[in-house]
């Protein structure tokens, strides 16, 4: 008996989603911004072992010396190498980014899968968010810190906080959608622990939207530690970050305007890169742009 065989499609058939983080080269736009965050983050690791000269010792005599073989990016009002700081302020900038991104992610997901599921607790845990999110971001920092002191953990937690109630507002719309799916219902209907429910049922649903959340994250909290660090409320001058070495360098502005064009544009160019990252794991995770890139 003869087999018949199915015409080939006309058309090919594509995948409409890349395996991995094949999204950080989707175009070349979002390639330049991976690089770019690359060639950052490599250089703030390894900035021990490359800065040409101490980012906190102080030589009077060398203050304010133009760009020279010695000193690349020249110095700062106290004779301090600006390349040095810029380096090593990139450690603490992304560390706090990075930092706060992580806590607000986990406790915003704690918060949004209880809220989401109890509705007595999504009452009360969401009208403290609303609170939280009706007080200007900067300014609730600004209180936090002031009351903590400046450090480094407070500043981190100053600028997180403001996050929180935004992680766990879509944490929580993810859960109610969620959790009227019938395989929810039907481990409800089994007897499954509740956090067996969250853990296996609600929380792989969350992934996608968190990742990119937390790049959104990431970059916000970045901006945040040089406003705060702009306007004396951030971690402690003597120590390199961007925002601070642009709040020294805004004194002496109109003599030597390469003490906040440089931190400023590593300061641009860190978030911007996040922030085109953010978007294209948004492109890459959200199901529905998968399905309307399949219509086309």
């Amino acid at each position: 008996m003869a087999v018949e065989t199915l015409p080939e499609p006309s058309t090919r058939v594509t995948p409409t989603s890349r395996s991995g983080f094949g999204f950080l080269t989707s175009g070349p736009i979002i390639t330049t911004a991976t690089i770019c965050l690359t060639i950052i983050v490599v250089l703030a690791i390894i900035a021990p072992w490359i800065v040409p000269h101490d980012p906190m010792l102080l030589k009077p005599a060398q203050r304010l010396k133009p760009a020279s073989a010695e000193f690349l990016l020249g110095t700062d009002a106290y004779g301090r190498d600006v390349l040095s700081r810029i380096l090593y302020g990139g450690r603490i900038s992304l560390l706090i980014g990075l930092g706060s991104a992580i806590i607000s992610i986990v406790v915003g997901l704690v918060i949004g899968l209880v809220s989401g599921f109890f509705k007595w607790v999504d009452a009360v845990m969401m009208r403290i968010m609303d609170g939280l999110m009706a007080i200007p971001a900067i300014l609730l920092a600004i209180a936090v810190v002031s009351l903590s002191g400046a450090s480094l953990l407070t500043v981190m937690i100053a600028i997180t906080i403001p996050e929180i109630p935004r992680v766990a507002r879509l944490v929580r719309s993810v859960v109610l959608s969620a959790r009227e799916e019938p395989y929810v219902e039907a481990a409800i209907s089994l007897g499954s622990s509740l956090p067996k429910i969250m853990w296996r049922h609600l929380m792989p649903n969350t992934i996608a939207p968190l990742i990119v959340q937390g790049t959104y994250v990431c970059a916000a909290a970045i901006l945040t530690e040089a406003i705060l660090s702009f306007l004396g409320a951030g971690i402690s001058p003597e120590i390199p970050t961007w925002g601070n070495i642009m709040a020294e360098g805004r004194t002496y502005f109109q003599i030597k305007p390469s003490l906040i064009f440089w931190p400023g544009l590593m300061l641009s160019i860190a978030i911007l890169s996040v922030n085109l990252i953010g978007d294209a794991a948004r492109d890459a995770l959200d199901p529905r742009l998968k399905r309307r890139e399949g219509r086309k």
